[in-house]
């Protein structure tokens, strides 16, 4: 939900419903969830925690950052999950979490390259289920310096990536030049599909409006999100993860009880009718699309497609362009079954498992997500 849809929420009054001064809420603005971003490269010497302050900033779904690490081996990363930050409802058997963790070992890897450092990857060395993600170890990481290692393009552009959630511009579209750098960007295990078709733009429009809606209107998937909501810089600050809600217009909001958790979840509210219309209408400006797929399933295939997914992000961004993951329609929960069938048919019709799909466009820029400080995800040093 976009600042200027929001003021929709709101209506006329909402300055003179306020207590305080624009001047003061504006300097409402989060403190420490944000430092991350600044401190990424600049803080940690020792190369492991160098790469490590790059790769907490990786995309990841719902901005769970759902990483943790032990380094009380020399020279070694090991990656666990953190099992207090799945997803249950929405993503109940850790695919989504999965590739976020991907994200996060493919940047580390391009931090460390791009000072000097190979790393040696062994993924799940102890094994992995398919029903969840547990305990063992997600992976292990091995850094040796190497005079020969090359910097990837692609890590200059780490600290301005996002995923750009705000209406695009329909205007402007995605050149077929754009697309195919994207597809190029991908190193790993997925197969991208991209497309600026008009047809095939319109009917994946409707399909991530129908799937947005029935998780919407699904009492506990929507709710596993709006319990995720950080409203305000005091909450943002707290606890850095989730879908943050902050700025001059959403504190205000949230001040004048205008933007409530309770307000959201009541479907037959104002609050719940503006947010999900907001939601409709920016999906509603997708100008192309990119997608992944995989041959297999697997955990190692899911973190093959977050390692891609990141590169294609990473792609997006050197070109200007603006990416918002829209995951609901491959959601794996009953109520979604029929659209996660009609998206594999769309877009998967040889076989496979599509991992990611996103939409592209061109929009202003926008602010960092809040991130946990690297000390809060290192378990053991």
């Amino acid at each position: 939900m976009n600042r200027r849809q929001f003021l929709t929420v709101a209506g006329g009054g909402i300055i003179l419903a306020a207590g305080a001064s624009i001047g003061h809420v504006a300097t409402r603005v989060p403190k420490t969830a944000l430092q991350p971003w600044a401190e990424a490269g600049s803080r940690y010497d020792e190369p492991r925690r160098n790469a490590l302050s790059y790769a907490i900033l990786a995309p990841n779904p719902h901005n769970r950052q759902p990483w943790l690490v032990d380094l009380s081996i020399p020279d070694t990363v090991v990656l666990r999950v953190d099992r207090e930050r799945l997803l249950p409802h929405t993503d109940p058997f850790n695919r989504q979490i999965t590739i976020g963790l991907g994200c996060f070992l493919e940047v580390m890897e391009m931090a460390a390259a791009a000072n000097g450092y190979r790393v040696a990857l062994e993924l799940f060395p102890e094994g992995a289920s398919s029903a969840a993600l547990d305990d063992r170890p997600v992976a292990v990481a091995v850094f040796s310096k190497d005079a020969t290692v090359a910097a990837d393009p692609l890590f200059a552009h780490v600290l301005a990536r996002r995923s750009l959630k705000e209406p695009y511009d329909t205007t402007r579209g995605v050149t077929t030049e754009i697309l195919d750098s994207l597809k190029r960007a991908a190193t790993s295990s997925s197969k991208v599909g991209v497309s600026n078709n008009t047809a095939s733009v319109d009917a994946l429009r409707r399909l991530t409006n129908a799937a947005m809606d029935i998780e919407l209107k699904t009492p506990r998937a929507f709710k596993e999100s709006v319990d995720l909501f950080r409203i305000g810089h005091r909450e943002i600050d707290a606890n850095p993860d989730g879908i943050d809600f902050s700025g001059p217009l959403f504190e205000m909001l949230h001040l004048t009880g205008q933007m409530t958790r309770e307000g959201t979840l009541d479907t037959s509210s104002s609050m719940f009718a503006q947010g999900r219309t907001a939601l409709l209408e920016n999906t509603d400006t997708a100008m192309a699309y990119v997608w992944q797929v995989t041959t297999t399933n697997a955990r190692e295939d899911q973190i093959g497609a977050g390692r891609d997914w990141v590169r294609i992000n990473l792609a997006a961004t050197a070109a200007g362009v603006g990416t918002q993951p829209l995951s609901q329609a491959l959601q794996e929960y009953p109520e979604m079954k029929k659209l996660y069938a009609q998206v594999h048919d769309m877009l998967a019709g040889d076989g496979g498992t599509v991992q990611m799909l996103a939409r592209l466009g061109y929009a202003e820029p926008v602010p960092v997500s809040p991130r946990w400080p690297l000390s809060a995800k290192i378990q053991k040093e």
